[in-house]
């Protein structure tokens, strides 16, 4: 139950100044090293193993005087929650989640063994630098720093550390949300991955986008029958052809514009801040246009404003000289809040008579407010500590644990601050080659979500 992972120390005045030090900013970066040296591969299917990591972040919890809870549906997929006492009992509480897991690495790819964690030229690299064990040491590392100031926050913050993120997610934040109800009690707000980072644009704009949405995602596999021969001979009902021709189709289709509340404002947001002026809803808008207006930042917003549909995987056949009498693909399709009934209208289109499909894993798409106290709170934080950037909200192209979270009716916001350098491509990280983060903006997002976490905000 949640009381009894309660922790906190001393009172607050919850003004926004908590209790980060130069420990603090040391521990950052050394937590994030460290857990990027903990390796914890997910390579789907449930071939991973958290626990090494849990164990770690609850041990630094516990150091901080607080309860962790270890929690596992599968052996070794474990995950941690804790609970920070507020000092106002009656305040809405907010969740701080962060996943332990990371996409596999190739060593013979890196400048660096990716799970070294090593520390070179003022950033530290590895798998999990951006994805996201960054965030998880800069959550240590702010109630940690808390602890020793004997602050708390004004309201309860609970911190869940998860597995499994990477894949389904269900023995990680789905067997949390379904089965550990009860830890997250009073939480209304959540914060996650994917945003509050820095977006150079074009004329040297800073944007800090806080992510306010999530396109829903559809994993589709296809399967086309026909009649299985040698493969010197006609074959009218070759599945392997039926199968190609509908990929073809599904990858080739272009799927309308649908705007959401989200993606309208993160537009209007964006525009505003290149000094254009716009209303997403014109009649007869030309939207490629507009992303074209807005240079770099059309990066932010142009994967949102429909839904899509890209064929990822086919299996098919066992010998050259044989027609195989099945064939398998698999499609990775998102859909925007509101496309779900599009999405599978256009998918019985385009796969025609020959080709069944199926969801055999899907996720609904989110929207948060931006129009409330809780994202001005988090602007106004990232502002302090860089006041000359601007702040936009986006809807993520992909999903986070946000997704589980929301059957608790949590409303997930992306916000993981960190200020990086002009030239540092932190999308092209995520997954990527060489992922790292540097020191200083670890410093600066330890900063940042103090800040937020310390601040009383009331909620709408």
């Amino acid at each position: 139950m949640a009381d009894a992972i309660n922790g906190g120390h001393g009172g607050h005045g919850g003004d926004g100044s908590g209790g980060v030090d130069e420990r603090a900013l040391e521990e950052v970066v050394r937590f994030t090293s460290d857990l990027i040296r903990i390796d914890t591969t997910n390579r789907g299917g449930g071939d991973g193993r958290e626990r090494p990591a849990a164990e770690y972040v609850a041990e630094r919890l516990a150091e901080a005087g607080l309860e962790p809870l270890l929690l596992e549906k599968e052996p070794g997929r474990t995950n941690v929650v804790a609970r920070v006492a507020g000092t106002d009992p009656g305040a809405d509480a907010l969740l701080v989640h962060g996943h332990l897991d990371v996409v596999p690495a190739d060593p013979a790819e890196w400048s660096v063994h990716p799970f070294s964690g090593e520390v070179r030229d003022g950033q530290v690299w590895g798998r999990g630098a951006i994805d996201m064990k960054n965030m998880d040491a800069m959550v240590l590392a702010t109630v940690r720093a808390w602890a020793r100031a004997g602050v708390r926050p004004p309201r309860d913050v609970v911190l869940a550390f998860t597995a499994d993120e990477e894949d389904s997610a269900v023995p990680g934040a789905g067997f949390l949300a379904d089965e550990h109800a009860a830890l997250f009690e009073g939480c209304t707000v959540g914060i996650g991955e994917s945003g509050a980072y820095t977006f150079h644009a074009d004329g040297g704009l800073r944007l800090y986008p806080v992510g306010a949405g999530e396109r829903g995602s559809a994993w589709v596999r296809l399967t086309a029958h026909g009649t299985a021969g040698h493969g010197s001979k006609v074959n009218r009902r070759n599945a392997v052809v039926a199968l190609a021709a509908a990929v073809a189709r599904i990858g080739s289709h272009p799927w309308p514009v649908r705007l959401t509340p989200t993606v309208r404002a993160a537009l209007r947001s964006i525009a505003a801040a290149h000094g254009i002026e716009t209303d997403p809803d014109a009649p007869g808008l030309d939207m490629d246009e507009l992303l074209g207006k807005l240079g770099k930042a059309a990066a932010l917003v142009a994967a949102t404003v429909r839904n899509s549909a890209n064929p990822t995987m086919l299996d098919a056949g066992y010998k050259i000289n044989v027609i195989p009498g099945a064939a398998v693909g698999f499609v990775d399709g998102r859909t925007v809040p509101g496309g779900e009934e599009e999405f599978r209208t256009t998918m019985d289109m385009l796969t025609g008579p020959d080709v069944e499909w199926e969801v055999y894993h899907g996720e609904s798409a989110l929207q948060a407010p931006v129009d409330v106290p809780v994202f001005a709170r988090m602007r106004a934080a990232l502002e302090r500590f860089d006041p000359e950037g601007q702040v936009v909200p986006f809807c993520m192209s992909g999903g986070t644990d946000a997704k589980q979270f929301s059957r608790l009716g949590i409303a997930g916001y992306g916000f993981s601050p960190l200020k990086l350098p002009v030239g540092f491509d932190y999308q092209a990280l995520f997954h990527g080659v060489d992922e790292r983060v540097p020191v200083e903006a670890l410093h600066f997002g330890v900063r940042v979500l103090d800040h937020f976490l310390m601040d009383r905000f009331e909620e709408a």
